[in-house]
């Protein structure tokens, strides 16, 4: 019995480190083709209805989202900041949290759930029709013509799609503080301005584009590496939202605690309160 269990953990990790191997193998050849060329401007054609796909139609997952985000944290913070007379300050909290943190991962789990899912299932649809094998008979990389684009379109909207979360968050935590709690219209932005600089912004960004190149590729890799059948293609999507989303929520972690160390190291250490 220990003999087996040993060897079941042995094949385990093996496995573990081939497929790890394997996704780095898919990343490298992924980033040599779109440094090299893989997406110009003659084949707009192939990254254009991408963007459309990640971009357009992801709109109002992400404006619900972002909106429905930002009114809980005016809701859920207002009663603790009157208890202390300090509810004006509540414009400076909702939008930190907002901009810093909560939009950026909220916008791209959803991102994660909607857009990496369906690359996914597109592509593992072609790898279990062989459609991906025909590609590489006729003498097309086919992750030149279907990965590239879908990474791109990934990388260059997800920040797109964050700095629009963002506002509408923002708008959302502005709408139930003010016009619903009574909150002033005047203190509210002004402690906001106050307690929120450019660096929490271009935070949330900047992790935002890190966010959707992991997206896309695992979604992809997950794609093209998908089991036989229908259940095959279900059960690689699923592996690849679950992929997805740990890999974001440990990026933000390190993201987070590099960011607040460089920012102390600048700066010093501030508060939102003064």
């Amino acid at each position: 019995m220990p003999a087996r269990v040993i060897e079941r953990i042995g094949r385990t990790t093996n496995n573990g480190l081939a497929a790890f191997g394997s996704f780095c193998t898919f990343v490298a050849q992924t980033l040599g083709w779109l440094i090299t060329g893989g997406v110009r401007w003659k084949q707009l054609r192939l990254l254009l209805p991408q963007m459309y796909e990640v971009g357009v139609r992801s709109v109002p997952v992400i404006a619900v989202t972002g909106a429905f985000i930002g009114m809980v944290m005016a809701v859920e913070t207002y009663s603790q900041f009157k208890a202390i007379g300090q509810e004006e300050r509540l414009g400076s909290v909702i939008i930190l949290s907002v901009v810093k943190q909560i939009g950026p991962v909220l916008a791209s789990v959803m991102l994660a759930g909607r857009v990496g899912g369906a690359l996914t299932a597109e592509l593992g649809t072609m790898n279990v029709t062989e459609q991906i094998d025909a590609l590489r008979v006729m003498g097309a990389d086919p992750i030149r013509f279907l990965v590239v684009p879908r990474f791109v379109a990934c990388l260059l909207l997800t920040p797109i799609l964050t700095i629009y979360s963002d506002i509408m968050g923002i708008l959302g935590g502005w709408f139930i503080a003010v016009k619903i709690m009574g909150v002033a219209n005047g203190p509210f932005w002004h402690h906001a301005q106050l307690g929120v600089e450019m660096w929490q912004v271009n935070e949330g960004i900047i992790k935002s584009i890190f966010f959707g190149a992991a997206i896309a590729l695992i979604s992809c890799y997950k794609g093209f590496t998908c089991g036989a059948g229908a259940s095959g293609v279900g059960r690689a999507c699923t592996e690849s939202f679950v992929a997805s989303f740990i890999s974001i929520i440990i990026m933000n972690f390190f993201f987070a605690q590099i960011a607040h160390d460089w920012y102390n190291a600048i700066y010093g250490i501030r508060s939102v309160f003064g």
